[in-house]
């Protein structure tokens, strides 16, 4: 099976607008359909965390990169 994956870039961006960004994106989206996203805002990794976690989305990957922060998140 071939994931239909997004991508969203959000490095450079404070809070609140990584999430919004990704709150956004992941509504454009089709069940089972996968958003990458890249940011640069610390508070990101623990606002998705709690945004996947009160959407009932996957939270497939969530790591440290050499320039911020990447996540894989795969809707509901």
């Amino acid at each position: 099976m071939t994931e239909n994956i997004h991508t969203l870039d959000t490095r450079g961006l404070s809070c609140p607008l990584p999430i919004l960004k990704t709150k956004k994106a992941i509504s454009a989206l089709a069940s089972g359909e996968v958003l990458e996203i890249t940011a640069t805002d610390p508070g990101s990794v623990k606002d998705l965390d709690s945004f996947c976690q009160q959407t009932g989305n996957e939270m497939i990957a969530s790591e440290s990169i050499e320039d911020g922060f990447f996540f894989r998140i795969r809707k509901a």
